[in-house]
């Protein structure tokens, strides 16, 4: 089930590629437990993080923006950060592959700090030592209400490709701008009152609580 995959198992380090990665770190944020954010990402990339593009998912003040010279800097920082147990959530953009030996001292980190960690990879480059990777993607809405809803977020498509502690699967969610909540929706053709599809209509992940 979805709830069993997210949100993130806490004291570990996740992984999410594609194009919806960063909405999906987003929303990975809103699900935090109370507390500092940080964001780690190398200074020379183009293409800058404005914090008040995440007031629809939480408030941007929670949120520490650091910028590392190199890979190498920002794997430190997020090893210290995970380590220390003082925000709740290290978020990371990795540029190039890690190798085990990297991934496995960001999972003893986040073990002994109890930080859950999640990691921002191009498609192809994960870490065989990650709790987890989730592949997300914008979906084309063609459900019905889809005009009533013009007001929420883009609907997206999460599959879990790797996970350590269960199952794989996919599930299309959107997030809630008005509730700050998660709602995840069957697949076009599965709503609610079709055939084969759940009864009661969207499953609601609460966006509040801890990791």
């Amino acid at each position: 089930m979805f709830r069993n995959a997210f949100p993130l198992r806490a004291g570990r380090v996740h992984e999410v590629c594609g194009p919806g990665a960063t909405a999906f770190a987003a929303v990975t944020c809103a699900r935090a437990r109370a507390g500092a954010l940080i964001w780690i990402r190398e200074s020379w990339q183009p293409e800058g993080l404005n914090p008040l593009g995440l007031v629809d998912f939480f408030d941007p003040a929670r949120l520490v923006l650091a910028n590392a010279p190199s890979a190498v800097d920002v794997l430190a920082v997020a090893e210290e950060a995970l380590r220390d147990g003082a925000v709740s959530l290290v978020l990371l953009e990795v540029t190039r592959p890690l190798d085990l030996r990297e991934g496995r001292r960001l999972q003893l980190a986040a073990q002994a700090g109890g930080t859950t960690g999640l990691c921002l990879i191009p498609e192809g480059m994960g870490s065989n030592a990650a709790e987890s990777r989730w592949q997300v993607a914008p979906l084309l809405d063609q459900g019905p209400g889809r005009l009533d809803r013009a007001g929420d977020s883009t609907l997206m498509r999460w599959q879990l490709i790797k996970n350590k502690s269960g199952t794989l699967g996919a599930w299309d969610v959107r997030w809630n701008r008005k509730t700050y909540r998660l709602d995840v929706v069957s697949p076009v053709g599965q709503r609610p009152g079709s055939a084969g599809a759940p009864a009661g209509g969207p499953l609601r992940a609460d966006a509040h609580g801890g990791q």
